[in-house]
């Protein structure tokens, strides 16, 4: 068929490029206005004890912890010292939390998702106040979303996965490894995925190589440090809170040393509350919980062993939460949703305190709501925030891409599961765990929707011929 038409300028075809994403582009707009007024609206930035005050010693300080806290985020804090502003590492969080929302739209545009399903996919990153809340806190939580999301795109990027693309990912699950361990066993999970795609040995090659080595030299320093090769001092602690929920010495009958650690008749309202309830058994042995890390372990697979029925049951039990209309709170102690509020806190009266006060920020105090922008927020949490049907109903969606473009979709998916599940067998649940999971989870449910490919022609003397 001949049709007469007029040659299209360059210029012309960047525009009507940039029209094809004008939707996702007033999304990002009104995010990053979110993120403005989540900065007015809490001044300075929120501070948890103890975690955000070890996160900055640590970045003063680098070393390798005993404890739970990897050195990949101190390293982000760090690189930010020289400014001595937390105000700064909010910002630059934000920043980050939208970096990440454009990942995510330009691998699904890229892999031929719609334009109104990519820009889809971004909306609960981008605009659930629970997102909010966490890029304004010094906590790890916005890298090692990135990372993540980050390693995926570059995975799913081409059709073909080639040798650079791999080790690339693998440097970047390695850094989120790094910034939280959960992700050590997603690389093992990413590596099992890839296989049965049978992308090839080579990029499979790369990927475990790049992302052995970070962690390899890592484990090398922490060994340096406190005598054992490994990357956390708190792997075996966490298990064996996990079994306290369901330990019955009766059945798993430890040896004598293992026995010490059975549970005592200390009673909480969740698992990881043992790691820190000074009547728990393990709390009651002499010296620091985390010198008996080993010991702990040993009990726990050990009680998982001998109780797999019981130890999967507390596992689907407590991952259900996420999936509840009203956020339950758990433990008790936690608010899990709708934290914006109005009001002053100071900040406790810790050694740690002071001491990063000197070294990092003089500015650290209390946090103080700012109206009205405050009042915005608070208003508007109530809103947006994904329920928990609705995550399931995305996870779903992700089963059906992963059905009908396994070759794309079934990676992201299972990588969601892993996130949503890990925490909860390694330790315990925890609503912010469940973050990270949401915008993989978007990016999977989102490639059951594929674009109409194109009809494309060539163009001789004016003519297209088609």
């Amino acid at each position: 068929m001949l049709t007469d038409t007029r040659v299209a300028l360059p210029s012309q075809r960047r525009l009507s490029a940039l029209a094809d994403h004008r939707v996702f582009a007033a999304l990002l707009l009104l995010a990053a206005v979110l993120r403005v007024v989540t900065m007015l609206g809490y001044r300075p930035v929120t501070l948890y004890w103890y975690d955000s005050f070890t996160y900055l010693d640590t970045a003063v300080h680098p070393a390798p912890s005993a404890t739970f806290h990897p050195i990949g985020y101190p390293l982000l804090l760090r690189a930010l010292l020289p400014f001595h502003s937390v105000e700064l590492v909010a910002a630059v969080q934000h920043v980050i939390g939208l970096s990440t929302g454009m990942l995510l739209y330009a691998v699904l545009r890229r892999r031929s998702a719609p334009g109104w399903a990519a820009a889809s996919a971004t909306v609960p990153l981008l605009f659930d106040a629970s997102f909010l809340r966490l890029e304004h806190a010094v906590l790890s939580d916005a890298q090692f979303i990135f990372l993540v999301v980050a390693g995926l795109a570059v995975l799913m990027w081409s059709p073909r996965l080639s040798v650079r693309a791999a080790g690339g990912a693998g440097l970047l699950f390695a850094g989120a490894a790094l910034t939280r361990t959960i992700a050590l066993p997603l690389l093992l999970l990413v590596v099992l995925v890839l296989a049965g795609r049978r992308v090839g040995w080579r990029p499979l090659a790369a990927l475990v190589l790049a992302g052995a080595l970070p962690l390899t030299g890592y484990a090398a320093w922490y060994a340096q440090h406190h005598g054992r090769f490994a990357i956390s001092g708190a792997d075996g602690v966490a298990l064996w809170a996990r079994t306290m929920t369901f330990a019955d010495c009766a059945r798993i009958q430890p040896p004598p040393d293992l026995a010490r650690l059975c549970p005592n008749g200390t009673e909480v309202d969740a698992a990881s509350e043992y790691v820190w309830a000074p009547g728990a058994s393990l709390n009651r042995l002499p010296g620091d919980r985390f010198t008996h890390n080993d010991l702990a372990r040993s009990f726990a697979l050990d009680a998982i062993l001998a109780q797999p029925l019981d130890y999967l049951g507390n596992v689907v039990r407590d991952t259900a939460i996420a999936f509840s209309w009203t956020p339950i709170p758990h433990p008790d102690r936690t608010t899990p949703a709708f934290g914006f509020r109005s009001g002053h806190w100071e900040l406790p009266d810790q050694p740690l305190i002071y001491k990063v006060k000197r070294e990092y920020d003089p500015d650290i105090r209390g946090l103080s709501s700012v109206s009205p922008y405050a009042d915005f927020l608070i208003a508007y949490q109530y809103a947006a925030y994904l329920r928990g049907p609705f995550l399931g109903l995305i996870l779903l969606l992700g089963v059906v891409a992963a059905v009908r473009r396994p070759r794309v979709a079934l990676l992201p998916w299972a990588v969601a599961m892993g996130l949503l599940i890990g925490p909860v067998a390694v330790l315990d649940f925890d609503h912010r765990y469940v973050l990270p999971v949401i915008p993989v989870a978007c990016l999977a449910a989102a490639l059951a929707f594929q674009a109409a490919p194109k009809r494309r022609g060539y163009m001789s003397g004016g003519v297209i011929y088609r």
